[in-house]
């Protein structure tokens, strides 16, 4: 059965940022995820991890400026000194949480411009060689045009060929089902074909990204195949409710823990 992470950037948003946490482990959620933590201290962060008995299943490392259109450092030209500061600035939170994967924004830029795509790669194994030793992956994520229009990692046989040609091991593919469908379709090929090169699963309805189960995949289908394919990591929740979140679980009581409320 998938592990499910709730995203407490885009679920539970009804109340305070650390509020979240208890009402995702009322809810039955054994882990979480989202965005961004640094607004928060990584203590209180943590704090609520333990004791709600939450795994930390993934944040990003900083963006660069969220608010200015910013989506990563790692592939633009002059900003290598605060990429290198980012890396410092999410160490205390690793540790605090004790999170496994990081996923690692590109920024936007065009993949063909030789210099954006050499910096990327060296961003890429700068965070891996960081973040390594304390055991954590860095994750690659392609994102939909849609979207996020000019983001440079928009392909997912390109992720692949990139991870595999830095041969990194803790460099790792965030896939996406939604973000797949819309660039490609034909996810469960997809699925099968990356497997061995995927660290992290997210799920959200398409086109509108709100529960799964709601429009036009065959949500329920897909997460047996995980089952099926042996896949063990996280499926992260990263919808925006159609409504209060908690009347839109019912897709998700077959996966509550047992003995919760939402089970």
């Amino acid at each position: 059965m998938p592990r499910f992470a709730a995203n407490l950037t885009m679920m539970f948003t009804e109340m305070p940022f650390l509020d979240r946490f208890e009402a995702a482990a009322q809810a039955g959620f054994r882990a979480v995820e989202f965005l961004f933590p640094y607004a928060f201290p990584a203590t209180a962060i943590g704090a609520r991890l333990a004791a709600l008995g939450l795994e930390q299943a993934l944040f990003n490392l900083p963006p660069g400026d969220w608010e200015r259109g910013e989506r990563g450092l790692a592939s633009l030209a002059g900003r290598e000194a605060e990429f290198a500061a980012s890396l410092v600035e999410a160490r205390p939170y690793v540790e605090a949480t004790g999170v496994k994967r990081l996923h690692l924004m590109a920024g936007h830029g065009n993949r063909a411009d030789a210099a954006a795509l050499r910096r990327y790669r060296d961003a890429i194994t700068r965070a891996a060689e960081a973040f390594g030793p304390m055991g954590v992956e860095i994750l690659l994520e392609p994102l939909n045009r849609r979207d996020m229009p000019g983001y440079m990692l928009d392909d997912y046989d390109f992720a692949a060929e990139l991870i595999t040609g830095l041969g990194l091991p803790n460099v790792r593919l965030q896939f996406d089902l939604y973000h797949c469908q819309i660039l490609h379709g034909d996810i469960t090929t997809r699925l099968r074909r990356f497997l061995p090169l995927i660290g992290h699963i997210q799920v959200a309805s398409i086109p509108s990204r709100h529960e799964p189960m709601s429009e036009e995949l065959n949500d329920r289908f897909l997460f047996d195949e995980l089952d099926r394919l042996g896949y063990a990591g996280f499926v992260g929740c990263e919808y925006r409710p159609r409504g209060e979140t908690r009347a839109g679980l019912g897709w998700f009581a077959p996966y509550a823990a047992p003995g919760s409320p939402g089970a």
